[in-house]
């Protein structure tokens, strides 16, 4: 039924340890949890997506925004490559379905930045054959521009596409242009749903 298979990053392919990232750089746990409860919806975070304005030059409107988190906030947006953590097994279903002729791709919100630093040599990208990134196109899900585009560069049939996405607003996005899509609440649930195909 299925050609291709489109993948999002965060909490896909990799999952996050924000909070432990966060008091790495210096914050307290109450700290943590308190800006963790809204900086992921923030629109100055979703301009760091966007990839329209330099990645510092957010990061400093973030610190004049919130300067009760200033002394940690700048040292969590610089230093990354904290906040990823690998998913192995995961990327052994992914290899398994490229190997059985799936067309792999990836569709995700990322910053040039952080997207580079989260995903550098990772293992799962022998297996991918094309990605569409916000910062690429200047376009968020559940943007519907950005599956088109997607679809559009590696002349996909949306019909013949599974996607897998962790926010249901992603996936009602996908389905409405034809894309089967599934939304993931966790890895053990992604691993089944890979397992069937």
């Amino acid at each position: 039924m299925y050609k291709n298979i489109i993948f999002d990053v965060g909490e896909i392919l990799l999952s996050y340890d924000w909070k432990g990232a966060m008091i790495i750089a210096g914050a307290s746990e109450a700290e943590a949890d308190e800006l963790g409860s809204f900086i992921f919806g923030e629109p100055l975070w979703k301009q760091f997506d966007l990839g329209v304005r330099p990645y510092f030059d957010v990061v400093d409107d973030m610190c004049v925004k919130f300067p009760q988190y200033a002394h940690f906030l700048k040292e969590f947006l610089t230093n990354v490559e904290r906040m990823p953590k690998d998913r192995p097994e995961v990327w052994k279903e992914v290899h398994r379905l490229k190997t059985a002729g799936y067309g792999i791709y990836l569709l995700s919100n990322y910053s040039q930045y952080m997207f580079e630093t989260h995903t550098n040599n990772k293992p799962f990208w022998q297996d991918v054959d094309g990605a569409m990134v916000s910062y690429m196109c200047h376009i968020n899900k559940p943007d519907e521009g950005i599956y088109l585009a997607l679809l559009d560069k590696y002349k996909l049939n949306a019909s013949e596409c599974i996607f897998f996405d962790d926010r249901p607003e992603n996936v009602e996005s996908a389905i409405k242009l034809g894309i089967d899509a599934v939304c993931i609440p966790d890895q053990n649930t992604l691993m089944t749903e890979l397992r069937k195909l």
